[in-house]
């Protein structure tokens, strides 16, 4: 007689997926409770100051480069179309007011004083580039990234990010240094759009890219 009730018939895991799946339950638990609080934050009337923290790594963009970043994304995604600024802050409050209804901006970021911006706001952190909401796999039209650090870590990283975000378009700004391997990771490709920032970088700073934006320059 065959018994049903053997515990050999009993799949059983690993150490090493049971670490695994440890691991993703106690990050998903992390981000969870990071979202509340810049829930929470998002409904506060304190007025938050939005300088610059160099402690972060954060350079604001000058405004004629938020001038024609903003315009190249809204035009090449044409009248409704998903876009996502990861890591780049100081283009969403122009992206957003040069937007229709049809476009929907999201922006990913480890400052949580930009929770202001509510549901349109998602804590990143890119050290843990994979921890992103579930339904937002390829659901961007274009991204747009500014990894905080001119790092092989951190690029990698921000583009395994990128990958999981985007259907198709992407640009990078980031540092000369890093044009291999944004070239190597992304298939980007150096455009004749240089970014500016209002505080000037002694780095030399360029603009990637998968498509061709000449067009909106």
């Amino acid at each position: 007689m065959i018994n049903n009730d053997s515990d050999d018939d009993v799949p059983q895991l690993s150490a090493e997926t049971f670490l695994a799946l440890q691991e993703f339950y106690n990050e998903e638990e992390q981000r969870s409770a990071i979202q509340l609080e810049v829930s929470q934050i998002a409904k506060s009337d304190a007025d938050i100051d939005m300088s610059e923290d160099w402690q972060l790594s954060q350079f604001w963009y000058d405004s004629a480069t938020i001038q024609t970043l903003v315009k190249i994304a809204l035009e090449s995604v044409g009248p409704s179309g998903n876009i996502a600024l990861l890591s780049c802050p100081s283009l969403y409050k122009k992206m957003k007011l040069n937007s229709t209804e049809n476009h929907i901006i999201h922006l990913y970021e480890f400052d949580k004083r930009f929770a202001i911006h509510g549901e349109d706001f998602t804590f990143y952190d890119y050290k843990a580039p994979l921890s992103i909401p579930s339904n937002r796999k390829e659901y961007y039209d274009l991204v747009i990234a500014d990894p905080p650090f001119l790092s092989d870590e951190c690029l990698i990283k921000t583009a395994a990010t990128i990958k999981l975000l985007a259907k198709n378009k992407i640009i990078l700004c980031t540092g000369a240094v890093m044009g291999e391997m944004a070239h190597r990771l992304l298939s980007l490709e150096k455009t004749n759009f240089n970014p500016g920032h209002k505080n000037n970088l002694a780095n030399d700073f360029h603009c990637y890219a998968n498509f061709n934006i000449s067009t909106w320059l």
